[in-house]
């Protein structure tokens, strides 16, 4: 191992390890799908309300989506929170 110009480069010190080091991969392989946590999801958007005379508008990242009433917005809301992958890729399809 030798430091040079705050670089660590990595000398193998036989011909076995350097064979050995292109076989070895750390990343698992056939995970399918990349799904982020919900916690994740929830942190990439801001969720803002605007109350309006009847119902609201509630704006999620770029996108608003006005709501007759604001129980029907509520209840989209904590359907968002409870599942916000699922919900995000249903509302995908919709707009």
């Amino acid at each position: 191992m030798v430091i040079r110009k705050r670089v660590l480069i990595f000398k193998p010190k036989t011909k076995k390890m350097e064979e050995k080091i292109p076989e070895m991969s750390l990343a698992p392989k056939n995970l399918g799908e990349c799904r982020p946590s919900d916690a994740e999801c929830l942190q990439s958007f801001d969720i803002n309300i605007k109350f309006l005379s009847r119902g609201c508008i509630v704006g999620v990242g770029c996108k608003q989506i006005a709501f007759e009433s604001v129980e029907n917005a509520m209840s989209a809301i904590n359907a968002y929170v409870a599942n916000p992958y699922e919900e995000k890729q249903r509302w995908k399809k919709n707009l």
